[in-house]
């Protein structure tokens, strides 16, 4: 038997970061995520839904770095949970508990005022020096 999910869309709305009372550290998020077709009644919406929790580091990370808007790789196992609402009425959850989170698109920099790829002093670009880990950008053009 096998229980995974791979999602590929946006966040619909800012992480929420929570500790549980033993300490760890739990994120729930929404993303959207493209219907392959659109929908023949405008009416009905083009994109699907989907509730995502992860635990500890991914939650952490999810928490630090991704924000509303950003294209995320959800990696997971789909969770069925049952419970009782203030009201009385038994519900039912489906969601993806995230194994691995991952951001695929550059955060939005709207500050363009200082580039850290232009040329040194000299004119030329240092080739010999590799960026420090705070410089280096894996989305950047070369």
């Amino acid at each position: 038997m096998l229980n995974r999910v791979i999602l590929i869309g946006r966040l619909t709305r800012d992480p929420e970061l929570r500790t549980t009372n033993t300490g760890k550290s739990v994120v729930s998020f929404s993303i959207a995520v493209n219907k392959l077709r659109k929908p023949q009644d405008p009416s009905q919406p083009d994109a699907d839904f989907f509730r995502i929790t992860a635990w500890e580091r991914t939650a952490e990370y999810v928490s630090n770095y991704l924000t509303k808007g950003r294209l995320v790789a959800v990696e997971g196992r789909l969770e069925v949970r049952k419970f009782v609402d203030n009201s009385g009425a038994n519900r039912e959850v489906t969601e993806v508990v995230a194994d691995n989170v991952q951001g695929l698109d550059r955060p939005r920099d709207d500050s363009s005022a200082g580039d850290s790829h232009a040329p040194a002093a000299g004119g030329r670009a240092s080739a010999s020096v590799a960026p420090s880990a705070d410089e280096y950008d894996p989305f950047a053009d070369e």
